[in-house]
């Protein structure tokens, strides 16, 4: 089958093929950004459905993640860095048998460790006999920023890679930062879940407060909204929080996990983080509680289970 790559058409460099590997709630309307945009795209994905549609929209799909392995960016959306890990057995079993081109690069977008993914660039970097770079770009601005691609993206990495990568991320986003070296974007993305985190978690406590007070909740995040402490998490989160909507545009379980890497990134920099301590044990007990597969607003819930029944 003969494939006119949507990049001949769009401007972009027909040469520079996007593998993307990941295709949950946020991989897919970003792996579709892509395709609109023009770039040659082949997605791979565990289940089936999610492939279908972006076949459907331009993709190509392949069998395997080590089918992907002479693309000259490979991206992955995966929950966590250990998936990536296992997904990229063979293809990196696949480089060291024979190298990829030079300047590849793989674009981790996941929320992961800013320790951890140091090591995995230097693995990339042997099996590919120093051929294929890491860059570690993870995002925020939620399944809304992915579907617009107005994603806000920090990137970790060597200058080079990130300037060849740096068109297909303006794709994606509308702020795109490098940040410093391997691990800097994840280290800002546990920054900014830090800041997320303990501010709808702040939200969730002031709504039970409100109501158990008699108080409209929906009324009092309104007014908030236009003095300080009114935000993005405020406008976003805040109606789902209000209207006890917890229907998952993203797993709170996640918000447990990227806390963790704020506490890791603390311990080895040597910095107090309390707020993120006491947020770290909050989504925790809603792990407990059975409430990680549910929205991140559903904190409120954790928090409401943790009080005393109203009278």
């Amino acid at each position: 089958m003969t494939h006119t790559p949507a990049s001949a058409l769009s401007g972009h460099d027909a040469t520079c093929t996007l593998g993307f590997v990941g295709l949950g709630h946020m991989g897919a309307p970003m792996a579709a950004n892509l395709v609109k945009a023009g770039w040659p795209v082949t997605v791979w994905n565990r289940s089936a459905g999610a492939v279908g549609e972006l076949r459907q929209q331009g993709a190509l799909v392949a069998e395997s993640v080590a089918e992907l392995r002479d693309h000259a960016i490979l991206i992955f959306m995966l929950p966590d860095l250990g998936y990536i890990i296992d997904a990229t057995e063979q293809l990196l079993d696949s480089w060291r048998a024979v190298p990829p081109r030079p300047g590849t690069v793989v674009v981790v977008m996941s929320s992961v460790s800013p320790q951890a993914v140091k090591t995995f660039g230097a693995d990339v970097a042997r099996a590919s006999s120093g051929n294929a770079s890491v860059i570690d770009a993870p995002v925020s601005g939620g399944t809304v920023g992915a579907q617009q691609g107005t994603l806000a993206i920090m990137a970790g990495g060597d200058a080079a890679s990130f300037a060849s990568v740096l068109p297909v991320l303006t794709s994606l986003g509308t702020t795109v930062r490098l940040l410093g070296e391997l691990g800097s974007g994840s280290l800002a993305k546990a920054c900014n879940q830090l800041l997320v985190g303990s501010t709808t978690a702040a939200l969730a406590e002031a709504a039970e407060l409100a109501e158990r007070s008699g108080m409209d909740v929906g009324a009092l995040f309104e007014v908030l909204s236009g003095g300080l402490a009114g935000s993005s998490v405020l406008n976003i989160v805040g109606p789902r929080i209000a209207a006890k909507d917890y229907a998952p545009t993203g797993p709170a379980k996640f918000m447990h996990k990227d806390l963790a890497f704020v506490l890791e990134s603390a311990q080895a920099a040597g910095s107090a983080v309390p707020l993120a301590t006491a947020a770290h044990a909050l989504y925790g007990t809603l792990k407990e509680q059975g409430l990680g597969e549910m929205d991140l607003a559903v904190v409120r819930e954790s928090v409401a289970r943790l009080g005393t029944p109203s009278s």
